[in-house]
């Protein structure tokens, strides 16, 4: 049988939130590097969704290719466990 791709699997039961990037920066490596460690805590499939760009929140590579400047409105997506925690956490990140 094959296997559905992440992003299938993710669509099937998840939460959404709307996040903004709030940093003067955009979303940049330091950042980025503090979603992923932020996703490593979970066991929930989390992605961000910026207009057809998907990064998954493990790859800091994907994350940045997200091109993400301040005021960018992203989707995060969380599907597992412990979605509801995992979708909360990443928003904080997002709030300081």
């Amino acid at each position: 049988m094959i296997e559905p791709s992440p992003v299938a699997r993710v669509r099937r039961g998840m939460k959404r939130i709307k996040v903004t990037v709030p940093w003067s920066e955009g979303l940049h490596l330091r950042r980025a590097a503090q979603l992923v460690k932020v996703a490593q805590r979970f066991h929930s499939t989390l992605y961000l969704k910026c207009g057809g760009r998907i990064a998954d929140l493990r790859s800091i590579v994907s994350i940045v290719a997200l091109c993400a400047t301040m005021g960018t409105a992203l989707d995060l997506e969380a599907s597992g466990d412990d979605e509801q925690e995992a979708a909360r956490t990443v928003e904080q990140v997002f709030g300081r």
